[in-house]
């Protein structure tokens, strides 16, 4: 089902209001800017009529009607949502897919082909090899593949619950090629951010990545203020305050987890960057 053309508003229009509205009703939507319009998208032409009409009845979303679309259950809502964020389910199922063939990081067969070094297993040891001979064979994919990888089952399940809030966000408001882009921009700078700070070593997951999601939407929604990038009061505050007890080393210290700290914090830096960049274009635009 190909998404449809729902508004054309001049990017004067404040919409948060009505986006608000759009996500308490559970409508799938996102908005896109295009030759100085904001263009909001729904998944098909029955849901765009009645989102037109809500907008005319309510455009500061200050309703008090439910938006009437088709009842359906769980399931099919759960199957809506992936349909409407097809890149974020996409990287999502990746990583489940991921997490099963290397049975949560304990079969080092399979987590060394996406590793950001290539390594062998010597008894207990890990031998790494030069990251140069590895792209030298064309192994490019290392540089962004440990995002796939994680190492536990709270370790993926606190990523993936991540992804899909932040991931979701920035897909519905500027688009999956968007989504993409940041991600592997985000993965390249956490991981060479963790290899460059700790050397040689095992590391992977998505939290680099989701640091760099957040500080993109902290950022942009400073300088240009959007429903989608607003974050639950407290978010930011209590990542950044995780970060920083983790800087700390105190998980090391009891022996409890290895954190990749430099990867949280270059994908945070990497986060922010981007946000400055979007926002004060959209913001410009505006």
């Amino acid at each position: 089902m190909r998404p449809v053309v729902a508004l054309r508003l001049p990017v004067q229009v404040d919409l948060a209001g009505f986006i608000a509205l759009l996500q308490r009703l559970q409508v799938q939507h996102r908005v896109t800017e295009d030759a100085g319009e904001q263009v909001l998208w729904v998944p098909a032409e029955p849901v765009a009529e009645q989102v037109r009409g809500l907008y005319a009845r309510y455009p500061q979303g200050d309703a008090g009607e439910p938006l009437a679309v088709p009842p359906h259950n769980a399931a099919g809502s759960l199957l809506a949502r992936l349909r409407g964020s097809p890149l974020t389910s996409a990287v999502l199922l990746l990583t489940l897919l991921v997490a099963l063939v290397t049975w949560g990081g304990e079969n080092l067969q399979a987590v060394r082909w996406l590793s950001f070094l290539d390594f062998s297993v010597q008894g207990d040891y890990l031998q790494f090899y030069p990251l140069a001979s590895s792209l030298a064979q064309g192994q490019w994919w290392r540089l962004v593949s440990p995002v796939l990888l994680h190492f536990g089952l709270l370790h993926l399940a606190m990523n993936s619950l991540w992804w899909w809030e932040l991931g979701r966000r920035i897909e519905l408001r500027q688009g999956g090629l968007a989504l993409f882009g940041l991600l592997l921009f985000y993965g390249l700078v956490s991981d060479l951010a963790q290899f460059l700070w700790s050397g040689p070593g095992l590391f992977g997951g998505l939290s680099g990545v989701l640091y760099g999601l957040l500080g993109h939407c902290w950022i942009y929604q400073k300088l240009a203020p959007n429903a989608a990038y607003r974050l639950p009061p407290g978010v930011v505050g209590m990542m950044l305050l995780w970060l920083l007890i983790c800087m700390t080393g105190i998980f090391e210290l009891v022996q409890l987890a290895a954190i990749a700290n430099a990867a949280h914090l270059g994908g945070l830096l990497a986060g922010c960057l981007t946000g400055l960049l979007g926002g004060a274009l959209a913001r410009w635009r505006r």
